[in-house]
This record gives structure tokens, C-alpha cells and sequence, in this order.
């Protein structure tokens, strides 16, 4: 009997489920489902578990109280609707548009219709001002952009005419955007559109996605229509979601984590997904909604539990069974104070917005703190010795074994084939971040290839010395990177965002050194700290490679920073004990 794509995904699906507690089981008998020829998961996988299912597929809660909840079989109509509507508009198979929407269920909308028809979505945030707008649509190729109306005006180079009278791309909307937008709610006034049938093939391109860019130019991924359709099988299995879970993460729409946690992992466990919009951070009306709404699996990034941890979570549980941390590594602290309120472990993970989860803690396993777990069932991640290029047992740089073609990998960098190359040199995909693994198998986080230094000739990581300044009440934020020294080659400099109610100064910045000199051994110590704003990428994530050229800037000539403080400042710190 031959099994289609969707019985041989969902017995993948259903074999994660129940070995959902069971790491050792899930990793020696999982199997990808080897899916080829015709596939698109929006028809062969969403539209299968969607048609004639009334139970809550997505739950929108705006902060002014107003909310809205779809049925699966109501996301599986609105997108054949819309899938006919960009069709009759002439948006074809491979035609690349860029969706930029906020947390809104057109953009849940459009992503299942551009998959259906068989163009490539290319997911991209609202904070891009015009011209990494014109940027983007030119890297990508976009035959369209999908944008609400008070962002219209950023298009406004959009409009010129191609040569043939027509707009340049094609300009949809929500909302009346004004001449050359067409707005894609009117699809939703026909009655009923038919269902399609696959057009995709499983190597056809399904997502373009700009990296966040914290060291470089932001890189074009290119994702088939398997390796985040099949490959966040995984995803689904270490959030350790359920069908029938309410699941919010904390994500922007246009970044990959938002279509790892509010796309296709709930989905792909026929969960609810649920978004509560506010336009100012409010750790006590995020607890409540989650309370409200009955949030069983949440996922933040570590700058949302930094400041949940700085509220009362005191009896503010709820309903949650799961909870996750991504994005960047966890720090010690926040695990402990989420543990001893909610008797709940953060467990953390790693990916990449070029594959899906490839570490993580999973359900039911122990968390080794400072561990991002081990590596995820069907997913062959190694150490690879950045010097020699060969598999090492202990420390090295994380990679995929190619020879195992791991699913969950990205097809390459479109328009850019020398760095595709690169990436996937010596038969290995390369992270760029460089990890340990202990006996039991756990894999720590050192650091990006980048961002690792030596100080005194000793390796630092950046990482371990920003978990213990995290532990200072004064310390929100912090990045630590070289700063060049005659002496010791680098020592470490830490930047640091204070909590609320310290003052810069120089009582707060003693008080900072000396949590870090009792807590580091003498070749990590901070040895200079300033106070101020972190850059950043429009994803939030740190841009040290900024702050190490700044520092790279003031050795060369411009000098000491007003506003730096050294420990060779203090009289108590200088004389409490050189470096051994």
C-alpha cells in the first residue's frame, strides 16, 4: 500500500507525541518522513487536519480588551479565498512576496495562501524604514508586498512604473492604502473558493528569510518546502507542545523564531496559537492574559524573562506546563527564580534561522544549568575542531553532518553562493558558535567564533562573564567584549544597561566590579565597565561586533571614554589581589 505524504508525516508527528517524555526512545527510532515529488504542507498537512475542525486554531487579544479566535476550518477557508485572490491578481508559483504585517490574522492568512499557490513568502518586520524596504525587495526578487496601510508610505518608490504602465511590484494591503494597492480583505467577501491541490515539489522554494545580522550583512536563507515544514517536527517536540495547547511565544512576525513557535510547530501539534499584542512591555498584564486565556506552552526570548523575573511571579502560573527560553543563551538566574515561583524549568535550545532547533532540553529530561541540552531526534549535530576541521569529542564549533542529510537545513544563501559554500565546507554545515560537551552529553554555549577573546592569553568567553554580571540587581543588560591592552593583549569590558532605581556612577560601577571579582576567576574579572544603551539589531538580539570596534577605535588613538570606569580606579579592588 503506498503511504501518502500526510499519513507519513503524521506518523512521524504522532511517534515524537508519544515519545514526547522519552529523549533516549525519541532519538533511537525516530525517522524523518522521507516525503518527495508533489508536496506542500498548507494543503497535504494543514487543510488535512483543518476542514470541518471548529476547534481554536489562532487567538488574537489586543490590549484595549478587543480579541478574536479562528477555528482551524476557519484559517483553512480565509486562505483558499485569498489563495484564489492573489491568483486572479497574477501572483504565480515561485513568485517571491514579501509579508510585512504585525501579529494580525491577515498575516497568518497570507502565509498559508502564498504557500498554497505555490510563491515563496518572504517574511520581513514593520521597524525597516524605506530603504532596507527597497533593499530587500530587490535581494529577494519580491513580485509583491504584503503591508498595512499607514506603512504604504514607505513604498513609495514601489509606484514607479516598470516599463509597462504597472507598478514596479505589486502592492497589497490591509486596509485602503490609496492608487496601486490592492487590499487583500476584499477576498474574504466571496462566499467560498476551492480547495487546491499541491503544486509544489518537496525541493521547491517555500520561505525567503534575511538572518538578523549581528556580524555581518544580513544573509538571504532560502527554506524548501521541507526543511521548516518537515524539519519543525522537531521544533514541536522539544517546546513539548500537545494538540489541544494554548501556545503564545513572545516573537516578532518577519523573524524565523516566529514561524518556528507561531506558525508551524503549534500547528503541526494541532494547537491553538495565541497573541496578545501590547504596544509597551507589562509583565503583570502579560501574566494575566496568559492566566485568562489558558497558556499551556510559552516561549520568550531571555530579555522578556529578565524583566518577568524582575515582576511578582508569585502564584502566576496558570495553566503552564511548558516554558522555554531562545534566541540567546539563558542566564543561571532567570532559571533559578522562574523554578522557585512556578516550580517550572526554563529549558533552553538552539537553532539557527538557517535550520530549526538542533540542542535543546526536551520535555522531561533534567536540565543541566548553563546546558542548551542535547542534540534533538534526527538531527546529526557535531563538534567540529575549527583548526583542524575534524569531530571532536569536548569543545569545538557546532555543525550538522552533511553526510546524514539532516532535514532541517536550508536549502543555501540565494544570490550568494560563495558564502552557501563556505557554510557548508569540509562536509559539515558551520554554525559560527562554538560550544562544549560534557560526559553526559550536554552541549554549554561558549560563544560566537566572533565574539570569543583571549585575555592574558586564557580564552574567555563572553557568555559566562555575562551571567554573573546578570546576577547583580543593578545589571538588566550587559555584553562583554575585548578591549585592546598593552599588558595583557585584552582584558574584558563590560557594557551594561542598569535596572530601574541605579544611578551610573561610580558607587554602582565599584559595586559591580566586585560582585564579578568574587564571582570570576582572576583571568575573567572585568577589568572595565560603562553604563549605557546596547546596539542592537532590529530583532533585538546584540551587536558586540559594534562595541569591539568601538573599542578598537579608542586604543587606536581616541583614549579612556568619559564615563569608563576601571578596576584600577579602585583603591579596594586594585589591592585585593593581582591576576595569577
Amino acid at each position: 500500500m503506498t503511504t501518502t505524504a500526510h499519513e507519513s508525516y503524521k506518523a512521524a508527528r504522532d511517534f515524537l507525541l508519544e515519545h514526547r517524555e522519552d529523549y533516549e526512545a525519541a532519538c533511537a527510532g525516530f525517522e524523518w518522513p522521507r516525503i518527495t515529488g508533489r508536496f506542500n504542507w498548507a494543503i497535504d498537512w494543514f487543510d488535512v487536519i483543518a476542514r470541518g475542525n471548529d476547534k481554536p486554531a489562532l487567538w488574537i487579544v489586543e490590549e484595549d480588551g478587543r480579541e478574536d479566535t479562528y477555528s482551524f476550518d476557519d484559517m483553512a477557508a480565509r486562505s483558499d479565498k485569498l489563495a484564489q485572490w492573489f491568483t486572479e491578481k497574477g501572483i504565480g508559483k515561485g513568485d517571491p512576496v514579501l509579508v510585512m504585517l504585525d501579529n494580525q490574522v491577515e498575516l497568518w492568512d497570507s502565509m498559508l495562501a502564498i504557500m498554497k499557490i505555490g510563491a515563496v513568502i518572504a517574511p520581513t518586520t514593520t521597524a525597516l524604514g524605506a530603504a532596507d524596504l527597497k533593499e530587500r525587495i530587490a535581494r529577494a526578487g519580491a513580485r509583491g508586498i504584503i503591508a498595512n496601510a499607514d506603512e504604504a508610505g514607505k513604498m513609495y518608490w514601489a509606484t514607479e512604473d516598470s516599463g509597462d504602465g504597472s507598478p514596479a511590484v505589486m502592492l497589497f494591503s490591509v486596509g485602503d492604502a490609496g492608487e496601486n494597492w490592492h487590499d487583500i480583505r476584499q477576498a474574504q467577501e466571496r462566499d467560498s473558493a476551492p480547495a487546491l491541490e499541491a503544486q509544489t515539489d518537496a525541493e521547491d522554494p517555500l520561505l525567503l528569510y534575511f538572518t538578523s545580522g549581528t556580524t555581518s550583512k544580513p544573509k538571504l536563507v532560502m527554506h524548501t518546502q521541507v526543511s521548516y515544514p518537515v524539519g519543525h517536527l522537531v521544533t514541536m517536540y522539544w517546546i513539548g507542545q500537545q494538540p489541544g495547547d494554548v501556545h503564545l511565544t513572545i516573537a516578532s512576525p518577519g523573524w524565523a523564531k516566529h514561524a518556528w513557535s507561531c506558525f508551524f510547530a503549534p500547528w503541526i501539534a494541532q494547537a491553538c496559537i495565541f497573541e496578545y499584542n501590547y504596544a509597551r512591555f507589562d509583565a503583570a498584564a502579560l501574566l494575566a492574559q496568559m492566566d485568562r486565556a489558558g497558556v499551556t506552552t510559552f516561549c520568550a526570548p531571555p530579555t522578556v524573562w529578565r524583566m518577568l523575573i524582575q515582576a511578582d511571579l508569585a502564584g502566576k502560573r496558570g495553566s503552564l506546563r511548558e516554558v522555554i527560553g531562545a534566541g540567546e543563551p539563558l542566564n543561571p538566574e532567570v532559571i533559578e527564580q522562574v523554578q522557585k515561583h512556578w516550580d517550572l524549568t526554563i529549558r533552553d535550545g538552539f537553532g539557527q534561522t538557517e535550520t530549526t532547533v538542533q540542542i535543546g532540553n526536551t520535555p522531561g529530561q533534567p536540565v543541566i544549568p548553563g546546558s542548551m541540552g542535547r542534540p534533538l531526534p534526527g538531527v546529526p549535530s557535531v563538534l567540529v575542531d575549527p583548526v583542524t576541521g575534524e569531530p571532536t569529542e569536548t569543545e569545538g564549533e557546532l555543525c550538522l553532518d552533511l553526510s546524514k542529510k539532516p532535514v532541517n537545513l536550508m536549502a543555501g544563501y540565494q544570490g550568494d553562493p560563495e558564502r552557501a559554500a563556505d557554510s557548508m565546507a569540509g562536509g559539515y554545515y558551520h554554525t559560527g558558535d562554538i560550544a562544549m560537551r560534557d560526559e553526559r552529553g550536554a552541549i554549554t554555549f561558549v560563544g560566537r567564533t566572533d565574539d570569543v577573546f583571549k585575555a592574558s592569553d586564557y580564552k574567555v568567553s563572553p557568555f559566562e562573564l555575562e551571567s554573573v554580571l546578570i546576577e547583580h540587581p543593578a545589571v538588566a543588560e550587559a555584553a562583554v567584549v575585548p578591549a585592546p591592552d598593552e599588558v595583557r593583549l585584552a582584558v574584558p569590558k563590560a557594557y551594561v544597561v542598569l535596572a530601574s532605581g541605579w544611578e551610573a556612577d561610580e558607587d554602582t560601577a565599584f559595586q559591580i566590579l566586585k560582585h564579578c571579582r568574587e564571582g570570576l576567576a582572576p583571568f575573567q574579572r572585568i577589568r572595565r565597565l560603562e553604563f549605557g544603551e546596547l546596539p542592537k539589531t532590529i530583532s533585538g538580539k546584540i551587536r558586540r561586533v559594534e562595541l569591539r570596534q568601538r573599542e578598537e577605535q579608542l586604543a587606536g588613538g581616541d583614549g579612556r571614554p568619559e564615563g569608563e570606569y576601571r578596576d584600577s580606579d579602585f583603591a579596594e579592588l586594585k589591592s585585593a589581589g593581582a591576576d595569577k
